[in-house]
């Protein structure tokens, strides 16, 4: 692990500068913590971009990062027009891409001024390999996360030959029919990127399908393919869940729920998440069960995301108005059926994951799903999980949960309601597969099993 380089576009964890000196401090929810608690003395390294201010402070002035829990951070400094254009192909493009979120009637636009931001995204991506060429120890085996960086993998190949690299997409991964969207040219060095590593690595062998698929299309060689499922880290889970903060945040909690059962959901607010439709079949269970009214309560607790695109803010918006519609149709003086709270705060989501009767994760499309795992770990109320069939989380807990189909509010309504009505040993047995399949796979593990098999990087041969 001393010779192990993690790559990721974010960092793992927070930083700030005080004093001219860097502060280390915890990073909220996702991924990245529960790996670089993984790597815990290990002594490897951590490359991320600079992407807000104090990491772009620190990047600028060449301050170092400390060494923390063995890990050793370094940062890329990305100029600002490059970061923007990244953004841009990265969250404006691959991630409707590869959730099949596209309207092509409307999107994507690919004109003069988006052909400029691929450049740039190719360039974003060369100035990580190039870093990963200066950090890595000769021979290191080089991990590098997410569809952000998906064509780091050529230059690498021939700046490093030495290195055994492998790169892993934690979303899903589109179609040969989604890929067309792109133009030829582009869809090929998209999927060469990735081939261009030792390895490529997904969740599910349904999304490691569509690319083995996808490059069938572009590719005269075979990529070499893996599928790693990812767990939680169920004990540190449950540390940070027993914290004060998190039990001052499970006490504010209970005086929310006013001794109504918990449907909850926590996600960031991301048009693949599918809020509004989670509180559509709320509102459809509301009407055809009156008792309910009163003795159920939806809270939904979201984390701002992503809004400098216009249809991150206009989704915004209409959950915000959906909610305030369902408050006003069916709430009272004193209480209200649907608790929107949009903040970052990683204490009250954990402690709303250890209260709900029934959690919804009713996403389009994912590539694991993190969240249905930790509530299945952290839940002490033999929570119900309904969860989408189109999550890679489903091949794992499907069996345990309450199957939905994301697109129908009929459907989700119907799942709300088994969940609700479930009988106690019938909830008890559920939670208890679930926490037990839910920790299978713990980010140590998962890393350890994707290390293991990066290889020599490569230039594939295009049809």
């Amino acid at each position: 692990m001393s010779e192990l380089v993690v790559v990721a576009n974010g960092g793992p964890f927070s930083l700030a500068v005080e004093a001219g000196r860097v502060v280390v401090g915890r990073a909220a929810g996702g991924l990245a913590p529960s790996l670089a608690a993984a790597l815990q003395g290990r002594g490897a390294r951590w490359i991320a971009a600079a992407r807000f201010g104090a990491e772009q402070e620190v990047a600028a002035r060449g301050l170092t990062v400390p060494t923390t829990e063995g890990l050793q951070v370094h940062l890329v400094g990305i100029p600002g027009e490059m970061a923007a254009a990244h953004r841009m192909i990265a969250n404006g493009t691959l991630w409707f891409l590869h959730h099949g979120l596209f309207d092509r009637t409307r999107r994507p636009t690919i004109d003069r001024r988006w052909h400029e931001a691929w450049r740039q995204f190719r360039a974003y991506n060369d100035c990580f390999a190039e870093e990963i060429s200066r950090r890595a120890p000769e021979g290191a085996t080089v991990v590098v996360n997410d569809y952000h960086l998906s064509l780091v993998g050529g230059r690498l190949a021939v700046l490093r030959p030495d290195l055994q690299t492998v790169h892993f997409t934690h979303t899903s991964f589109c179609d040969p029919d989604e890929l067309r969207v792109l133009p030829r040219a582009v869809a090929a060095e998209l999927v060469a990127g990735i081939a261009s590593f030792g390895a490529a690595g997904f969740h599910t062998e349904r999304w490691a399908d569509n690319f083995r698929r996808c490059a069938a299309e572009f590719l005269a060689d075979d990529p070499r393919v893996v599928v790693a499922p990812l767990g939680v880290d169920a004990p540190r889970l449950a540390a940070i869940s027993a914290t004060p903060a998190v039990e001052r945040a499970r006490s504010d909690l209970f005086t929310t729920a006013a001794g109504r059962r918990i449907v909850f959901r926590s996600d960031r607010l991301e048009l693949s998440k599918n809020i509004v439709r989670g509180f559509l079949a709320f509102e459809e269970l509301l009407e055809a069960e009156r008792g309910l009214r009163d003795s159920v309560v939806f809270l939904a607790h979201l984390y701002p995301s992503r809004e400098e695109l216009p249809e991150y803010l206009a989704y915004r918006n209409e959950v915000e108005r959906t909610a305030a519609r369902l408050n006003e149709r069916f709430g009272s003086s004193d209480r209200s059926p649907v608790a929107l709270e949009i903040a970052d705060d990683h204490d009250a989501s954990l402690a709303e994951l250890s209260s709900f009767d029934v959690l919804l994760v009713n996403t389009l499309r994912d590539g694991m799903n993190l969240v249905a795992k930790e509530g299945a770990v952290l839940n002490c109320r033999d929570g119900v999980l309904a969860l989408s069939r189109e999550v890679g989380a489903f091949a794992e807990l499907g069996g345990a949960a309450v199957a939905v189909e994301p697109f129908d509010i009929s459907g989700t309504a119907a799942a709300i309601r088994r969940a609700l009505e479930m009988p106690a040993s019938e909830r008890r047995d559920r939670a208890r597969r679930l926490r037990d399949l839910a920790a299978l796979h713990p980010p140590a593990q998962w890393l350890a099993e994707v290390a293991a098999q990066a290889r020599p990087g490569r230039r594939p041969r295009l049809k």
